[in-house]
């Protein structure tokens, strides 16, 4: 995810060979999080997690993380390869020594680059043993919600438009749509045009065409949106103000000439929902497998 702007857009369109490239660079970025699935449990520290993965894409994949020395102007180098975001950390929690408890949720967002240079980025939430109801709920409400913004994917569509599925999703459920923070373009750099709304009204901003790739990413807040800084003050952690807690899920996503395709799909992704067309349009293969409900995949 990437802090919202008001700029002027200038998309990349990805030609064939820019379209594999990603596909390989969302799936390894994807298998990253199979891997860590079986570890994300109570009594595993954050930072274990964290070089697990560092470990993982240097050693097995021959990727190297994006986020580790990240620094984007205002902000200070990211020490990690990737965020865990626990609780009522909204993104970009940094990976630290306090273990994992039962009832913890949490989102773990990586970003690989491969050897060509192409970014892939996704996240999945993460339920430590036996969470609270509401947690739950939270946890899928926002997977969901990503599905419906997902959905809207085409060409001739627009920005707003997945922005507006989502947001009236979450609404209705009682939930609140993070705004200081938004998806992003991506391709041979970490955060491209467009920037991608959570929220928003339909048939506004930028008109989706092929070769597009952006992720769809809600953040969404069991509580008011109202975001802040971290007690931590380390430049990066944001927390939901009235301390209530946030999920989020992110894909990659492919404009394609007739819909969509969601890169970051692996043997371990969890099942795409009910309500989505099956098969999806050009929504690549994937072993859908329902996640269990303990120390798991939401």
């Amino acid at each position: 995810m990437w802090q919202w702007d008001n700029r002027r857009m200038s998309i990349t369109y990805k030609d064939a060979a820019g379209i594999e490239g990603m596909r390989v660079a969302c799936k390894l970025a994807s298998e990253v999080l199979d891997y860590l699935t079986p570890f994300v449990k109570a009594g595993v520290t954050t930072r274990e997690i964290d070089k697990l993965a560092n470990d993982y894409m240097v050693n097995v994949q021959g990727t190297v993380s994006a986020t580790l020395g990240y620094q984007p102007p205002g902000y200070p180098p990211y020490p990690a390869s990737l965020c865990t975001s626990l609780n009522h950390v909204v993104c970009h929690g940094i990976p630290n020594d306090k273990p994992l408890k039962k009832g913890d949720i949490m989102n773990i967002d990586v970003t690989v680059i491969t050897k060509d240079g192409w970014f892939g980025d996704n996240s999945r939430m993460y339920m430590i043993g036996d969470v609270s109801i509401a947690a739950r709920r939270l946890c899928h409400v926002t997977y969901e919600a990503m599905w419906h913004g997902i959905m809207r994917v085409k060409p001739g569509a627009r920005l707003g438009d997945i922005g507006h599925a989502i947001q009236t999703f979450a609404e209705k459920q009682g939930f609140s749509i993070v705004r200081e923070f938004c998806g992003h373009g991506i391709g041979k750099r970490f955060h491209e045009d467009p920037q991608v709304l959570h929220y928003g009204r339909p048939g506004t901003l930028e008109e989706l065409k092929p070769g597009m790739t952006f992720t769809i990413e809600p953040m969404i807040n069991a509580g008011k949106r109202d975001i802040k800084d971290g007690p931590e003050k380390d430049g990066w952690t944001i927390v939901t103000r009235d301390h209530s807690l946030s999920a989020q899920w992110e894909h990659t996503i492919l404009v394609t000439e007739t819909g969509y395709e969601v890169l970051t799909l692996s043997a371990g992704s969890p099942a795409i929902p009910d309500f989505v067309p099956q098969p999806a349009p050009q929504v690549a293969t994937a072993k859908a497998e329902t996640p269990s409900t303990a120390d798991s995949a939401a």
